[in-house]
């Protein structure tokens, strides 16, 4: 179905869509479909605008960043990049939300969940892979760079569409394609020794900072990083009112708190906070948080269809009570330089408003299981005296559930004032914060707890009530579904290396210095055909040498050793297992030098060509 619009403008009131007749093809014009088609798009040409009038200021904020050396100057601006930062986020959510259709609205009542934290991805800048890689390949390789372009387009669009990925598998699936990239070319064209003139730019995900590397690792890792972020991401728009949507929730922070975790075991130095050690510890506790509250809310859930079940509630007060005490974790770190002065005050406040309100639910549900009248006939008073934080060193016995009804009654109205006391300080808390007054969703959720307290406690209360309820006890933390940090798989997707076919095979000249993991320098020829020949379908793994020849004139002077190829055997030579035999005359000016690259050969296929007698497979 075609939609057009009329020429004479007509019919927009209309309430049936009208048929026309233009050259032979019957169109459909539908006036509702044409005004949400026209909004869509004039909406996303403003958004668009807005994400090119921020570019335009975050460049020029920039500029002026790296010029001057006013240190208030470069404060000033360090802020003024924050901001654009966060306008860039959220205009790309909001034009990815235009582009993948509406959003699932959170249900009313009392499906309602809390919203989460979601991350927004780091941001690049385009990079020219071209020079310095057909440079590479015709110096060191010895081949014809410009018969690569193909190959160093693929690369470059890769990264390209990495810049923007959707908000789903999707994404995840082309960031993790990128990154197995980056590790076939950081084993291929990278090393120590040699530098591609390359220089990665990133923006810090937190302050909008700019921040730039040489060092491939700083690409890997900022890819790494938006991994993370996009499990984040992921994992915030999931429908958390029902038991699988909870689930996947919980999986994506998981996954997200892993990558972070990944990330800062194996990145050192951090150019842009968003990368240091003490941010990226932060960010995998307050992910990992999050997955424990999805816990929590799958768990809630079956408990509402069966408000009145007791062991249910006594298990639903611990788990939030270990929610509450890890959100009290994350405050305390957040709330701490160095990362308080990069982390949104949003983020802290939101953080401390989830500590309240998760205590004060632990409390909640430990008054609802005391309202049971069968808590004491089914012989369920250990499982409630369990729930009690563990005695101090000065009270000689835990505290004991009361056997007569009335004071259970009035303990139960103990708990429910500690949890409209910690409902109240969390809706303070909200509408001290200024940006968390908009988020209408987060108060909704408080004060409705709220509200399911205090019909508690107004239900229990009485007229010739006039004794003041005891101190209720604090809640042990406790949960049977630990959210464990799980480290993303990022090898899920079968990525082939796009430069296979450059130094692919084995040439004559060769020399095979493993097999299978195992040296075989100085094994007998025979035993490595036989070797070859006795591996079957699955095929071998060989380690090659090569002798790379020099391509300077023999008349020049001081020689120095042309570059290592890809595997780099000086360093490498105790990786395969062996050691070179000293030289029986010193030469300081080898004019010949190793590189080795991993093989796989063909079952049934014939020995590599035999070069002399010191091959080293000859017997």
């Amino acid at each position: 179905m075609i939609l057009e619009e009329r020429p004479d403008g007509q019919g927009a009131g209309e309430d049936s869509a009208q048929l026309q007749e233009a050259g032979g093809v019957r169109k459909v014009s539908d006036p509702m479909a044409q005004t949400q088609h026209s909004w869509l798009q004039s909406h996303r040409a403003r958004i668009s605008q807005q994400i090119s009038k921020e570019l335009r200021m975050r460049t020029g904020a920039e500029n002026l960043y790296r010029a001057t050396s006013n240190d208030r100057v470069r404060e000033t601006v360090a802020l003024e990049l924050s901001y654009v930062n966060s306008n860039l986020q959220l205009l790309k959510e909001e034009l990815e939300g235009l582009s993948s259709g509406p959003d699932t609205h959170q249900p009313e009542g009392e499906g309602v969940t809390v919203p989460m934290i979601p991350l927004g991805l780091k941001e690049t800048t385009e990079l020219d892979w071209a020079t310095p890689l057909k440079e590479l390949i015709s110096g060191h390789f010895g081949e014809d760079g410009a018969s690569y372009e193909a190959e160093i387009r693929e690369l470059e669009g890769l990264r390209q569409a990495m810049r923007t990925p959707s908000r789903d598998d999707a994404g995840l699936k082309l960031l993790a394609a990128y990154y197995s990239q980056l590790c076939f070319l950081e084993g291929r064209f990278f090393s120590p020794a040699r530098s591609l003139g390359l220089i990665f730019h990133w923006y810090d995900s937190l302050t909008g900072v700019p921040a730039q590397q040489r060092a491939l690792a700083f690409e890997k890792g900022s890819v790494l990083f938006n991994i993370g972020a996009l499990h984040t991401q992921i994992g915030a728009r999931q429908d958390r009112s029902c038991v699988a949507g909870a689930r996947r929730a919980a999986q994506a922070f998981q996954l997200a708190a892993g990558a972070f975790s990944l990330l800062r075991e194996n990145f050192s130095q951090a150019p842009s906070p968003d990368m240091s050690t003490t941010c990226l510890s932060t960010l995998e506790r307050l992910m990992a948080t999050q997955a424990q509250e999805c816990v929590f809310e799958g768990l809630s859930l079956p408990a509402l269809a069966v408000p009145h079940d007791c062991l249910a509630q006594l298990h639903l007060a611990q788990e939030a009570a270990q929610v509450a005490a890890e959100y009290r974790l994350v405050h305390q770190a957040m709330a701490q330089p160095p990362v308080q002065d990069y982390v949104p005050a949003s983020w802290i406040t939101l953080v401390h408003v989830k500590a309240e309100h998760f205590h004060a639910l632990a409390h909640y549900h430990a008054a609802t299981a005391l309202c049971d009248g069968s808590l004491a006939a089914e012989g369920e008073l250990p499982a409630y005296e369990q729930v009690f934080q563990p005695p101090t060193p000065g009270e000689p016995h835990s505290p004991t559930l009361p056997q007569q009804p009335e004071e259970r009654r009035n303990l139960a109205k103990a708990h429910l004032k500690r949890a409209i006391l910690g409902q109240e300080e969390a809706l303070r808390l909200h509408a001290s914060c200024r940006v968390l007054r908009k988020v209408d969703l987060l108060q909704a959720v408080v004060a409705q707890a709220l509200r399911h307290s205090l019909a508690k406690y107004s239900e229990l209360e009485r007229e010739d009530d006039f004794f003041e309820a005891a101190e209720a006890p604090d809640i042990q933390p406790k949960t049977h579904q630990k959210s464990e940090v799980r480290v993303p798989s990022l090898s899920f997707m079968k990525a082939a290396d796009i430069f296979h076919r450059l130094a692919a095979g084995l040439q004559q000249g060769d020399y095979i210095v493993s097999l299978n993991g195992q040296p075989c320098k100085w094994w007998r020829h025979a035993d490595v055909v036989a070797q070859l020949r006795e591996a079957g379908a699955a095929g071998v793994s060989l380690q090659v040498a090569s002798l790379l020849p020099r391509h300077e004139p023999r008349s020049t002077g001081d020689r120095q050793p042309a570059l290592l190829g890809p595997g780099r055997l000086p360093r490498s030579q105790r990786a395969c297992g062996f050691e070179m035999p000293a030289p029986t005359r010193a030469s300081p000016q080898p004019l010949l030098v190793w590189s080795r690259r991993a093989k796989q050969s063909k079952p049934g296929g014939r020995p590599p060509p035999c070069t002399g007698g010191d091959c080293g497979t000859c017997p």
